[in-house]
């Protein structure tokens, strides 16, 4: 064989491993077509907008479609567990908070998906409180003087929330076992209807989410008791679990999370689009809006809070004694 041909030959055989270790490596092309973002709340709530504004930007960092789908019910289980059992691919991935990577574990004995062992998380979107809230009749306008109104009146105050186990639920029962409140939990199946039951006087007291509840605040329709458990940047005047000295700091998150087993460069591909919307003022500004205050976290130290806040959520769960299969 000639020389020149002979050095040539020799030049393809020790590329052709790394050619092919390329074309082999699933993050090398990565996005290449379109990807799904699975919501696991109904169309048109917060955490779907959400959802929706932080597709809408990811896509023209990511160069692909970011295609939303709607798959609520069962609080947030149904959707979630359908992306703890897709390909772990980058090509399927979900918005999670407090209710399907906290609250569920502490409420569902049985499970379907394990929220810290069956997802990476992506990272940190931002943290959100949630809004107590009373008629503009009733006798107390903060957290101290309500807890004192309910121990001088056991067993009369009664408050809503969106659901049995919802978020507003257990920030009720965290101030009962806490703080020592006499309240009766009333379940609504929204928020809505709890904002509008409270304006027409059917029930004095109710915790709703902050991009429902800061408009009827403001208006003047309802006045606003606390935040829990930490203040919102929506209604910075209004004190918190934590100010009002409830040692109760476990924050309610939205993160981005794919199916555990997906691609360690993927998960970085994903995590470097979400901070880069996350650093621009007006996604800062957007958020805002909704009670949300943008604070990009790494999913390696998302996940460990997740962790970490479970068996307090499973602790006040056991109390209220809302667990179920």
């Amino acid at each position: 064989m000639p020389r020149h041909l002979a050095a040539a030959t020799l030049v393809v055989a020790l590329a052709a491993p790394a050619i092919a270790a390329q074309a082999s490596e699933p993050s090398a092309d990565y996005p290449s077509h379109p990807i799904r973002l699975l919501l696991p709340i109904s169309a048109g709530s917060g955490g779907d907008i959400l959802g929706r504004v932080l597709a809408q930007r990811m896509s023209a960092i990511l160069k692909q479609p970011i295609v939303v789908e709607n798959k609520g019910g069962a609080s947030g289980i149904i959707g979630t567990q359908a992306v703890a059992r897709a390909a772990p691919d980058g090509y399927t991935f979900t918005l999670g908070g407090a209710t399907t990577h906290m609250l569920n574990a502490a409420v569902y004995t049985k499970l379907p998906y394990d929220p810290v062992k069956d997802f990476t998380a992506i990272g940190q979107v931002g943290t959100a409180a949630i809004l107590l809230v009373a008629s503009n009749d009733f006798p107390a306008n903060d957290i101290k003087a309500l807890v004192a109104y309910t121990k001088s009146h056991p067993n009369e105050v009664q408050y809503a929330s969106w659901g049995t186990g919802s978020t507003g639920q257990f920030c009720g029962e965290v101030l009962k076992q806490l703080a020592g409140a006499s309240m009766t939990h009333i379940p609504y199946k929204t928020v809505p209807q709890v904002l509008n039951d409270i304006v027409a006087g059917h029930i004095k007291l109710g915790y709703v989410d902050m991009t429902s509840g800061t408009p009827f605040v403001k208006s003047g329709k309802v006045k606003a008791i606390g935040t829990c458990t930490s203040r919102s940047p929506s209604l910075p005047g209004v004190k918190s679990y934590v100010d009002e000295g409830i040692d109760f700091d476990r924050v309610f998150r939205w993160g981005l999370y794919v199916p555990a087993g997906t691609p360690r460069p993927i998960v970085q591909k994903l995590s470097d689009a979400l901070n880069q919307v996350l650093a621009t003022p007006e996604i800062k500004a957007r958020l805002l809006e909704m009670g949300i205050a943008a604070t990009p976290m790494s999913g390696e130290e998302l996940g460990k809070l997740n962790e970490r806040d479970i068996p307090a959520w499973k602790d006040v769960a056991k109390t209220a004694g809302v667990t179920q299969d």
